[in-house]
């Protein structure tokens, strides 16, 4: 009931970088409820694409501006997942408090290595092994998810309480952290959201401070 009241809160507080990152709403095209894993699934997808479009870079400042974009997408996803996804693994899952301790754990290590990644710069040697070291342990995640959590979770859902918790990622990911702060609580819960509501601003400062790709690049 807490940690609820806090998300409320800062959803209405919550804000956008006034000229930054790529935000893509993901709609259901066949205009029926939208399930949290077909937005969990829409994330995984672009972050796929930033991690592609860093390695293809053709200079310094494009690589520059997917490595933001691709941080920025990251670091709010993984939060969200935290906030959202994992409570109602353990409360509708049989035996999803196992589920969910193992994806913290994971998450932890991608977390590592973000922080690892978002200090670094195309010309540092580095730069493309912590990238690939990093989209190496969050592939692995992702199957993960994609292949057992995400449709344990639908399939002890329901149709509506996932749209609900779709509604509340795709809200959580517009206060949370936009960098890696892998010393952070990952328990969900308020003390996570209480860390969220503090570091956000500070993140979305520097935001400003930040290249981007153009609202138009993919």
């Amino acid at each position: 009931m807490q940690t609820t009241k806090l998300l409320s809160r800062a959803s209405a507080l919550s804000f956008q970088p006034t000229a930054m990152p790529i935000s893509r709403n993901f709609a259901s095209s066949s205009g029926v409820m939208q399930r949290v894993s077909e937005l969990i699934k829409h994330d995984h997808a672009e972050l796929r694409i930033y991690k592609n479009n860093i390695l293809k870079g053709k200079d310094a400042d494009e690589k520059v501006r997917w490595q933001n974009q691709f941080i920025w997408e990251l670091a709010r996803h993984s939060v969200a997942e935290e906030l959202v996804v994992y409570p109602a693994m353990e409360k509708n899952i049989p035996g999803g408090k196992d589920l969910a301790d193992r994806d913290r754990t994971e998450h932890q290590r991608v977390k590592d290595l973000l922080y690892r990644f978002q200090k670094l710069r195309p010309a540092d040697n580095e730069f493309e092994p912590t990238l690939h070291a990093l989209w190496n342990d969050l592939e692995s995640h992702i199957k993960e998810e994609e292949n057992t959590d995400l449709p344990l979770l639908e399939k002890h859902t329901p149709e509506i309480e996932s749209a609900n918790l779709s509604t509340d990622f795709g809200r959580t990911k517009g206060f949370v952290p936009s960098r890696s702060h892998p010393n952070s609580p990952n328990t969900g819960g308020p003390f996570e959201t209480a860390f969220g509501l503090m570091t956000a601003p500070v993140d979305r400062l520097g935001d400003l401070f930040r290249r981007f790709p153009k609202a138009s690049a993919r």
